[in-house]
């Protein structure tokens, strides 16, 4: 029997958004900053710092996922690991930004490595499970896109809070130092608290009886997900390729905005994310009619074109990207909302072929293929920059950037994205699944 999903449900949920939206955008967007332009760190070795954090979001994912699946088995809910990471998170979070000033680049390097490394781990303590819960919150095809895109309209206000508002809080203050601090105390608080409120939201079931399983028994589970499920395989693949274009993106804002326009970054979250705002539940309405997939491939063709499109910029920079840049938020709201309201469809799909029990697992699995992306996407340009001449620079120092360093600065704006997110249009031809399929397997099911 189809479940009803009520309001309180949904508020519930997506303000956890507020805490997932802000942690993903403000180290996307500042953290490299940070290292090349207040820290003194090369170019290479920052976003070989941030790899590394990410990489072991991908090794542990797949852990969590399968530990909060048996922590539903056996206590009836995955709240304690939600509740764990959301206290811990603003802590480590306030650390990664709390480097004394003159200790040097290795040393710097050395203390924001742990501080984001625990912080990362606190992070997906609340995510994995979190991913999870729509299979359990919702039931039906067009349920769960309403839960997602009200989840997907508070991560695009979260993406504008952190993304326009954080660095406004930095620049507020002439030493960097005390400004990167205060950021991350704002932001670290409100993290926390959106996380916290939603980790409520999970559902409590009756406890059963699940046999004790190793780590390599974890990563088992997840690597039979994957095989076993060839839908999954298909949207997982299609998120984390278009992970890596807006990861790369998201990284090179700051870039652009200091570089090529001159100007601070806040216009221009402004000018993204407000139209992902006004979409995201516009995009709901289409998919209900048209169908979640051909909404999404309209999405992301829309978001390619006008990735292409700031290629422009080499020529005649200026503000009229400001246009493009608002179509490709309006087109985001539909590749993030509608991804996310068809991995429930995959794995109630999976739950009527193989058993329930495997939501954290698929979860995990999803959560490590999406931050790997995330992570890529700083790595890819950050060799961009590198390869093209950027000159880092410390806190208080004017330096030039020669023409070649803004010509990487804007093709990893434009053309490289453009091309990624056409590779994942391609990948997600395979993905098999419809409304029919989801909805007549729940009238087997009753």
């Amino acid at each position: 029997m189809e479940s009803v999903l009520t309001r309180k449900t949904i508020a519930r949920y997506a303000i956890g958004s507020l805490g997932t939206g802000g942690f993903a955008t403000l180290p996307g967007l500042v953290l490299v900053y940070y290292l090349t332009d207040t820290l003194g760190i090369a170019a290479l070795a920052a976003g070989a710092l941030v790899t590394v954090a990410k990489v072991w979001d991908v090794i542990i994912d797949p852990v969590i996922g399968a530990r909060s699946d048996r922590s539903l088995a056996l206590h009836g809910s995955r709240r304690p690991y939600m509740i764990a990471g959301a206290l811990a998170l603003p802590v480590f979070f306030i650390l990664t930004f709390a480097v004394p000033a003159g200790i040097g680049p290795v040393a710097s390097g050395a203390w924001v490595l742990v501080a984001f490394l625990v912080t990362a781990t606190a992070f997906s303590l609340f995510q994995v499970p979190y991913i999870a819960l729509p299979a359990e919150l919702a039931s039906g095809y067009d349920q769960r896109t309403r839960l997602l895109s009200v989840r997907v309209v508070v991560l695009t206000f979260a993406i504008l809070l952190f993304g326009a508002g954080a660095p406004e809080i930095r620049d507020a203050f002439e030493n960097e130092y005390t400004g990167y601090l205060v950021m991350a105390i704002v932001a670290g608080v409100v993290i926390g608290a959106g996380m916290l409120v939603s980790a409520f939201v999970a559902p409590r079931v009756a406890p059963t009886a699940v046999p004790r399983l190793s780590i390599l028994d974890n990563y088992r589970l997840g690597v039979a997900a994957l095989r076993r499920s060839q839908p999954f395989r298909a949207l997982l693949l299609t998120f984390l390729l278009q992970g890596l274009a807006t990861g790369i993106m998201l990284a090179g804002a700051q870039y652009v905005s200091n570089w090529v326009l001159g100007t601070g970054v806040t216009f221009l979250f402004l000018s993204l994310i407000a139209p992902a705002i006004v979409f995201a539940p516009i995009w709901a309405a289409v998919a209900s009619r048209i169908g979640k997939e051909r909404a999404f491939r309209i999405s992301s063709l829309l978001f390619a074109i006008a990735a292409l499109s700031l290629v422009i910029q080499l020529w005649v920079p200026g503000p009229w990207l400001y246009a493009p840049v608002a179509l490709a938020g309006a087109a985001y709201a539909g590749m993030q909302s509608l991804p996310m309201s068809m991995l429930p469809d995959v794995i109630s799909h999976d739950a009527t072929l193989h058993g329930t029990g495997n939501a954290g697992t698929f979860g995990g699995v999803w959560t490590a293929g999406e931050t790997t992306g995330m992570a890529l996407g700083a790595t890819v340009l950050t060799v961009v920059l590198a390869a093209s001449g950027y000159v880092e620079s410390v806190a208080g120092q004017d330096v030039a950037q020669p023409d070649s360093a803004i010509a990487g600065i804007i093709l990893s704006f434009s053309i490289v994205p453009a091309v990624i997110i056409a590779i994942s249009l391609w990948s997600f031809g395979r993905y098999p699944l419809r409304r029919a399929d989801i909805d007549g397997q729940m009238e087997v099911t009753r």
